[in-house]
């Protein structure tokens, strides 16, 4: 299969979700290795617990999994059979643990080590090496609480002090401005999941009827509305709803490092790219009620806010500003 890929299409094949075992050596294959030691006891790991088991065991022999499915049988059969105690070290259920019993092969796992919450080095060496529990440093109350928040001026703050003033529900979405649930400004009232928020606006007006739009609003950023926020928006056109929806477009991706994004006029490398029309698109897929502005406006922002939910059509409000960060 992989050869026939790279014939056809000219390029050089690579296999990034781990099927290398089933269809030929890869990527995977090269991710899964032992790190041999003492052969007295084999830990298998992954992730993060890899590297507590190279701190606290440094002297046993190591399986360390890169590339958890396929798991690869031919290596964990070579690893179990050279050693005399088998351990699995993973966070949270014992998935590779199963496998490895299922295998037929004895192993240590959960029976030591705990099935929730994360694992640390010195949870890792109380069960690995038997060693008394150390004393977590207690700090006093009286240190000054330091809540994450948006940062000062941010845009996005415009918006949700006036959603607060109205006394709006909001539902929000996936962006940095998910912290606008949290004080100073407690304006965002419930936030499930990467696009949802348009959806949950639309179901709580079929659910409660359209007088319920009058009182509540989505808000939306600019790439969490790219990447998965039209599909919602055009639903609740297609169902006939009403609510309105806020789309914060600061003008790239700021939550996960300012990357650009198709409506920033940017490709990744910084290269010029056609420029995404929020306002032409919500137009294109049937709402009639658009309009973009500058959330610093303050005046207008609210003017708009107000008029755009008390009609019984749909809106899109597009509250433009560049983020404090991006130079």
């Amino acid at each position: 299969m992989r050869t026939e890929i790279e014939k056809r299409l000219g390029v050089s094949a690579y296999d990034i979700y781990g099927l290398s075992e089933v269809i030929g050596p890869g990527v995977a294959a090269d991710l899964n290795r032992i790190e041999w030691g003492g052969r007295t006891r084999g830990i298998i790991c992954d992730s993060v617990a890899y590297q507590y088991v190279r701190e606290v065991c440094p002297e046993d022999s190591v399986l360390k999994i890169g590339m958890v499915w396929p798991l690869p049988d031919d290596l964990i059969r070579e690893f179990a059979e050279a050693v005399d105690q088998l351990w699995v070290v993973e966070e949270l259920d014992p998935f590779i643990e199963d496998y490895v019993k299922a295998m037929g092969y004895a192993v240590t796992g959960k029976a030591r080590l705990p099935i929730t919450g994360e694992l640390t080095p010195d949870i890792v060496d109380q069960a690995l090496n038997d060693r008394p529990q150390t004393e977590v440093p207690v700090y006093p109350d009286s240190l000054p609480a330091r809540p994450p928040k948006l940062c000062n001026h941010c845009p996005h703050s415009y918006v949700f002090e006036i959603l607060r003033d109205l006394d709006l529900t909001v539902i929000g979405d996936i962006g940095c401005y998910t912290l606008a649930a949290l004080d100073p400004l407690n304006a965002m009232h419930t936030q499930t999941c990467m696009g949802a928020s348009i959806g949950m606006l639309l179901g709580i007006e079929k659910a409660r009827g359209a007088q319920a739009t009058k009182r509540t609003v989505a808000v939306i950023g600019d790439s969490t509305f790219i990447h998965s926020g039209i599909t919602g928006l055009i639903d609740m056109i297609y169902n006939q709803g009403a609510g309105t929806v806020i789309v914060l477009d600061n003008r790239t991706t700021a939550m996960t490092g300012h990357q650009e994004n198709p409506a920033s006029g940017k490709t990744l490398s910084g290269d010029p790219a056609p420029e995404l029309d929020i306002e032409q698109l919500a137009r294109a897929v049937g709402v009639k009620h658009t309009v973009t502005l500058d959330p610093k406006d303050t005046a207008e922002l609210r003017r708009v806010i107000e008029r755009e939910t008390a009609s019984q059509e749909p809106s899109v409000i597009i509250a433009r500003r560049k983020c404090i960060l991006k130079k």
